[in-house]
């Protein structure tokens, strides 16, 4: 998958060539897909809901960024995967690039 700005005034494109669905852990696999693991076991440290919960990288969000290195892959992961784009922004999203 490609995400990037139509016009290119992001100055960042999102790629993942990872095939999440096809080798998604067990514990997160959903008819047709992969969920994360938040929505998906509920459990706090997954979700970081708690404002004084230390969060960080567990096995499971390690397994999305290691394959779709540009995502956002647990709250409170790294400013590298986070940015904005100006208002009015038309994008372009690419399935198979």
């Amino acid at each position: 998958m490609e995400f990037s700005s139509a016009s290119g005034n992001c100055g960042r494109v999102i790629k993942c060539g990872g095939n999440i669905v096809e080798q998604c852990p067990n514990e997160l696999k959903v008819q047709g897909g992969c969920n994360g693991a938040c929505p998906q076991l509920k459990r706090e440290e997954f979700c970081c809901n708690n404002s004084g919960a230390n969060c960080g990288p567990t096995p499971l969000s390690r397994f999305f960024k290691e394959r779709c290195p540009d995502a956002y892959s647990y709250p409170k992961d790294d400013q590298t995967s986070t940015f904005t784009c100006p208002s009015g922004t038309d994008y372009r999203v690419i399935f198979c690039p």
